[in-house]
């Protein structure tokens, strides 16, 4: 019997931090390792030029995502890993289900607006339309499964619903798929718990390549709330429950666990031992992505195969599309 099909991407912007590694990166290996599913998982380039970039940088932020994919634990033999905008047909089907896409479907999707809220450069078409290419992305492969955060489901949903009228007008072509809904804690800046972890603002992000020192001095200066007790309250201390939620996530331990250990304890003595639990968790990571970031031949060749077999997969879908949609001559 043929195992299920499971399908995920991660943005090429710069290095990983720990939001990127506990809300794709961790779960993407978990889920690998299980042997239950047939894994794609994409280097999203093509997404992550909707926003500002350095042309000269993305190159280098397209190896480094490759070598963190890797140093957490993905492994080529098991999941095919692959660029995006090295398998055209991702853009092709995009085009395709624009044509069927009402605006106002678009205009509702919660991540766009509150992308667009500040205005500036960031409101363009692609930004835009990303929740298509997004669909695109997850119908090509026929999946059944895709990893996501409930703040992820508006998108998927989004994606079932285009399939199904796909369907209906061209006949039977697409999956609908599924969510397998992970346990991905939010990950708030550090120093403004309010907001996501951004690597716009990289001293606010714990990078998963950050040296120990860097990691215990970025802790230190993270924001806790009044008072001195270490417990988890998201509405009244936002501050000290967004680095309890990152201290059970790393380390296992459930946080009525991690509360009792630290009774009586102020947030300092709280924040060295979690500076500690960060540095142990990624030390292996850090050697292995030193090692690879040596080798960018290596991680293009990985990028190549997995892209020749992402490929295969999606243009005989896409065959399929144009057959239905009756431009296939």
């Amino acid at each position: 019997m043929q195992k299920p099909i499971l399908i995920s991407g991660i943005q090429s912007s710069g290095r990983a931090h720990i939001g990127n590694y506990l809300g794709m990166l961790k779960n993407a290996v978990d889920l690998q390792n299980t042997g239950r599913y047939q894994c794609y998982y994409f280097i999203a380039d093509l997404h992550s030029i909707t926003e500002d970039f350095n042309p000269k940088e993305k190159s280098k932020q397209i190896l480094e995502t490759t070598a963190d994919c890797l140093a957490a634990g993905l492994d080529p033999k098991k999941s095919a890993l692959f660029l995006q905008s090295q398998v055209p047909s991702h853009s092709e089907l995009t085009w395709i289900l624009n044509t069927i896409t009402p605006m106002g479907e678009l205009r509702r999707m919660t991540q766009y607006k509150e992308k667009i809220a500040t205005g500036g450069e960031s409101e363009n078409v692609g930004l835009f339309d990303y929740p298509v290419l997004m669909a695109a992305d997850i119908l090509l492969y026929d999946a059944k499964f895709v990893p996501v955060g409930n703040d992820q489901l508006q998108h998927l949903e989004f994606t079932r619903t285009l399939a199904r009228k796909f369907n209906s007008k061209f006949g039977k072509t697409f999956i609908e798929p599924e969510a397998l809904l992970t346990e991905t804690p939010r990950v708030m800046s550090l120093l403004d718990p309010n907001k996501k972890m951004s690597k716009s603002q990289p001293e606010t992000c714990l990078f998963l390549d950050d040296s120990p020192d860097v990691i215990r001095n970025k802790v230190k200066r993270a924001v806790t709330d009044s008072g001195a007790e270490v417990q988890y309250d998201p509405a009244a201390k936002p501050g000290i429950s967004n680095l309890l939620s990152m201290y059970s996530a790393l380390s296992g331990e459930p946080i009525k666990k991690i509360e009792a250990e630290f009774t009586g304890k102020n947030y300092g003595h709280f924040k060295a031992m979690f500076a500690e639990v960060v540095i142990s968790h990624f030390a292996e990571f850090r050697k292995r992505k030193k090692s690879l970031m040596r080798k960018p031949n290596k991680l293009r060749t990985i990028l190549l195969i997995g892209s020749k077999k992402a490929s295969r997969v999606a243009m005989l879908k896409m065959r399929s599309v144009q057959k239905n949609v009756g431009i296939a001559v």
